[in-house]
């Protein structure tokens, strides 16, 4: 029954110190906010308690099954190929994916969340592999529409509007469309 490795307890504890040392860093900015009864670190407690969550829910797993493969698993069989770094190209991607976060996030104060969003979501989607452009357009309008409504209309979130021209505008537009939704469904 108990298939634990030493890995396994060493990923679970470097998970649960990070988790500690940013709930302990939380305390640094612990204001409380008018319209916020959970205070600035509402949000991020809450999310280091999900991840909490995870991280256990992780280790029961491995305890009860371990980390071998699994029969029946969707997407897993016996001829996969493991994860090759020996061509040049697989190296290229593996470094473009873990530089688009970056460059999103640069991109964020010229050009502002509203028009970057959809490029990073695309670039993404194209990087992870897929080809199909009707399926990359759906997909990208989909999780920015998602994205969109949790954080414009729900949350109300102020997000990065950029300060360059054609994409301060179109941030206009759509902070012109939450006001007036908003005042269409008195939120």
């Amino acid at each position: 029954m108990n298939k634990l490795k030493v890995s396994h307890i060493v990923e679970t504890s470097l998970w649960i110190t990070i988790i500690v040392v940013f709930f302990a860093f939380s305390f640094e900015f612990d204001q409380e906010i008018e319209i916020y009864i959970f205070g600035a670190t509402g949000w991020p407690r809450t999310i280091l308690v999900i991840l909490l969550l995870v991280v256990l829910g992780n280790f029961f797993h491995l305890y009860k099954k371990g980390s071998e493969e699994q029969q029946g698993r969707i997407g897993i069989t016996e001829e996969d190929e493991g994860i090759s770094y020996e061509s040049f190209k697989s190296v290229q991607k593996l470094i473009a994916i873990l530089l688009l976060p970056f460059i999103y996030a640069l991109s964020l104060k010229p050009v502002g969340f509203y028009s970057a969003t959809p490029f990073f979501i695309a670039f993404l989607i194209m990087l992870l592999g897929e080809k199909r452009t009707k399926w990359i357009l759906t997909n990208t309008l989909f999780i920015y529409f998602l994205i969109i409504l949790l954080f414009m209309v729900l949350l109300n979130a102020p997000l990065p509007q950029g300060n360059v021209s054609p994409f301060y505008d179109f941030s206009a537009f759509m902070l012109t469309i939450n006001t007036n939704l908003h005042k269409s469904f008195n939120f």
